[in-house]
C-alpha cells in the first residue's frame, strides 16, 4: 500500500510504502472490541465503596426480646433492613482489570491501524515539528490539511514545541510511538503518522 507524504504546510514530500501486514489486514471488530474493553477496564478506578454491617458505628445489642412483642424478630440495628444500617452486597474497592494475551493486543493494534487505512482516515506527514510553539500557527496547518479530529503519532520523542502548540486544540491528541493504543486510534476520526512513527511500527512488528 502506497500513501502520499505531506508536510505540515501541505506541500508534497514524496510517498511511503506501508506494510500490508500492519496496514492491509481485513479489520475484525471482535478483536478490536476485546482490546478496547481491556483498556477501559484496566483504567477504571474501582474506588466505589459502601459500608457493610460490620463497618456501621451502631450498637450490636439485640433491639428487644425475642418473643412476646407481637413484632418481627430482630437482633442488631446495623443490619441492612434498617435506615442507617449497612448495605447488603454493595460495591467494594477492587480492580476491574483482566488479562488479555500480548499477541491478541498486538493483533488488535494492527487491525485498528488497518481499519483506519481502509476507511481513508490515515494521513502521513514528513515530521511533526514547528519552528515556534504557537497554537494559532499549528491550527492553520491543520486547517490546510483538513485535520479536525486526529491522533498524531510521532517517533520515540515528541517535538516539545509541537506538543505545546497542539495541547490547546480540541479533539487533537499527540502521542509518542510508545503510547500508541487501540482506544485512542478509534476515538478520533483521523490518524496522523510521521515517517519516524511508521519506521518504528515496522520495526516493532517485524
Amino acid at each position: 500500500m502506497e500513501l502520499k507524504v505531506t508536510t505540515l504546510e501541505g506541500k508534497d514530500a514524496g510517498s511511503v510504502t506501508l506494510n500490508e501486514a500492519i496496514f492491509g489486514l481485513d479489520p475484525r471488530k471482535d478483536i478490536i472490541q476485546r482490546c478496547v474493553n481491556w483498556q477501559l477496564a484496566k483504567r477504571q478506578a474501582g474506588t466505589h465503596k459502601v459500608k457493610d454491617r460490620g463497618e456501621i458505628a451502631r450498637t450490636g445489642k439485640k433491639m428487644y426480646r425475642q418473643k412476646g412483642t407481637g413484632g418481627a424478630r430482630h437482633g442488631s440495628a446495623r443490619v441492612p433492613q434498617f435506615r442507617g444500617g449497612g448495605r447488603a452486597f454493595g460495591p467494594v474497592v477492587r480492580s476491574h482489570a483482566f488479562d488479555l494475551p500480548k499477541k491478541v493486543r498486538a493483533l488488535a493494534l494492527r487491525h485498528a491501524l488497518s481499519a483506519k487505512a481502509k476507511a481513508g482516515g490515515l494521513i502521513v506527514i514528513d515530521n511533526a515539528s514547528v519552528a515556534e510553539a504557537k497554537t494559532k500557527v499549528l491550527a492553520g496547518h491543520f486547517s490546510t490539511l483538513k485535520i479536525t479530529s486526529a491522533l498524531i503519532v510521532d517517533g520515540a520523542e515528541l517535538n516539545e514545541g509541537f506538543a505545546i502548540a497542539a495541547r490547546n486544540l480540541p479533539h487533537i491528541d499527540v502521542l509518542p510511538i510508545q503510547g500508541l493504543n487501540v482506544y485512542d486510534i478509534l476515538r478520533r476520526d483521523q490518524l496522523v503518522l510521521t515517517r519516524a512513527a511508521i519506521d518504528a511500527l515496522e520495526a516493532r512488528f517485524k
